[in-house]
């Protein structure tokens, strides 16, 4: 596996207006296995009625899945990958609606043990 998997990172390829290849953006995201982890709970949940919408973003540094329970709100929970944490605390973490953490760890579907008993008021 190269670097490039390892980490979760991707790379835009931007041209400027004279046709050059810029410098690749960096952006991490969310593998296939990472991502039915997340959307099957994520199933699980809006089944139950707990949640009605995700949004995901894909940063330099860090991959976030929000969840919402209704769209116009601040997302209820935030399942974040941040790769440079890997050797240290863990890359995965679960923050709540206040921004506190509520899990973190290496292996991810530890960390989503925290949203399955979750419940949103």
């Amino acid at each position: 596996m190269d670097e490039e998997q390892q980490t979760g990172s991707a790379h835009l390829i931007a041209f400027d207006p004279g046709g050059r290849q810029l410098r690749p953006a960096p952006m991490v995201h969310f593998d296939r296995r990472e991502l039915t982890a997340i959307l099957n709970l994520y199933g699980k949940k809006v089944a139950d009625g707990e949640w009605r919408d995700y949004a995901m973003d894909f940063l330099k540094d860090r991959a976030l899945f929000s969840i919402f329970k209704r769209a116009s709100e601040r997302p209820v929970f935030v399942v974040e990958k941040h790769p440079k944490l890997r050797n240290r605390q863990g890359q995965y973490m679960v923050t709540g609606q206040d921004g506190r953490v509520l899990k973190r760890g290496h292996e991810l579907e530890n960390v989503l043990r925290v949203l399955e008993l979750a419940v949103v008021k």
